[in-house]
C-alpha cells in the first residue's frame, strides 16, 4: 500500500449543472474499419469538442487513442478487442493508422495524437473549470505532468495525482481515491492494453464522466521522453525517431511491419475477391 505522500488529491466536488447532467449526446460519428477495429473519423478540433461534452455529461465514457499496436493487440486479445468495441470514442493516434485507411480506401481525416489532445484538453478544462485526475506512469511523473500543465494554464483544477498500478490488489484503494476527488476527467497512463482493461473494469465504480487511456503521454509532457521534431512527425517517422532514442523498444516496433503486412494482405484479398471494402 502506498503512503499518503505518494499521491495528491484535492477533495472538492465537481459541479455539473442539471442541463449538463441531463443532456443527451447524439453524435453520429462516422467510423472506418481497420482490420476489424472501428475507428472514429474525427479531427482534433472535433475530438476536443466531443471530449468536453462527455466530461460535462454526467455519464460514463471511455475514450481510446488507437495506433497500430492497439489494432494488432486486438487480433490476439479477445478481451481487449471487446473493450475496444465498447469504447465511446476511438480516435486515430498514429500515422500508420491513417496510411492503412488510405490503402484500404477508408476515410480518416487526420491524426489525433494523445499528447496533443491532452494539451488541448487541459486548455479547455481550464476555461470550463473541469477537474482532471492524473493516474499512472512512474512515481512522481503524474505530479510533474499536472504541475506543468497547470503552469501553462494557471487555475487549471487538478483533482488529484497518483502513480499506482493496474494490479487488482490496488484497485479498491485507487477507485476510492479517485471517487473522493470528484474529477470530470480521468487520464490513465498505464499503457495498452492494461490501461484500457483497467478503465473498462472499474468505470462503473469511479463516478467519472470521462476516462481516457493516454499511454506514454505523461512521460512526454513531463520531459522524461522526448517527442520527435514537428517535421519528423509530419512525414510519419516519429516511430523511427523514438526507436533511435530508445533502441530497447525494438521488439515493440516489430508491430509496425507486422501491421503493414496484414493491411496489404487484406487489401490483396479484397482485390482478388472483387470487393471494394
Amino acid at each position: 500500500m502506498k503512503s499518503k505522500n505518494d499521491y495528491q488529491i484535492n477533495d472538492s466536488r465537481m459541479s455539473l449543472s442539471n442541463e449538463s447532467e441531463l443532456k443527451r449526446m447524439d453524435y453520429q460519428i462516422p467510423t472506418s474499419n481497420i482490420l476489424g477495429v472501428d475507428i472514429h473519423d474525427v479531427t482534433m478540433e472535433e475530438t476536443i469538442t466531443i471530449l468536453t461534452d462527455m466530461a460535462t455529461s454526467g455519464r460514463s465514457h471511455h475514450v481510446m487513442t488507437v495506433n497500430p499496436e492497439f489494432i494488432m493487440m486486438a487480433q490476439q486479445n479477445n478481451e481487449f478487442k471487446t473493450v475496444m468495441s465498447k469504447a465511446s470514442l476511438k480516435v486515430p493516434d498514429g500515422v500508420g493508422v491513417l496510411l492503412a485507411a488510405r490503402i484500404l480506401g477508408k476515410s480518416l481525416k487526420e491524426r489525433v495524437a494523445g499528447v496533443d489532445a491532452v494539451y488541448e484538453l487541459a486548455r479547455i478544462s481550464h476555461q470550463k473549470k473541469l477537474r482532471i485526475f492524473f493516474l499512472g506512469a512512474a512515481p512522481g511523473v503524474a505530479e510533474r505532468t499536472a504541475s506543468l500543465l497547470q503552469l501553462e494554464n494557471p487555475g487549471l483544477e487538478i483533482a488529484g495525482t497518483y502513480s499506482g498500478s493496474p494490479k487488482v490488489e490496488e484497485e479498491d484503494f485507487i477507485c476510492n481515491l479517485i471517487e473522493k476527488s470528484h474529477p470530470h476527467i480521468l487520464l490513465v497512463a498505464y499503457g495498452p492494453p492494461k490501461q484500457d482493461l483497467w478503465i473498462a473494469r472499474t468505470r462503473h465504480r469511479l463516478n467519472v464522466p470521462l476516462a481516457i487511456g493516454v499511454g506514454g503521454t505523461f512521460d512526454f509532457i513531463a520531459g522524461i521522453a522526448k517527442r520527435a521534431p514537428k517535421w519528423i512527425q509530419n512525414i510519419g517517422f516519429e516511430w523511427l525517431y523514438r526507436l533511435f532514442r530508445e533502441p530497447w523498444r525494438w521488439r515493440r516496433m516489430l508491430t509496425l511491419p507486422q501491421f503493414a503486412l496484414k493491411v496489404f494482405l487484406y487489401k490483396f484479398r479484397l482485390s482478388v475477391s472483387g470487393k471494394n471494402h
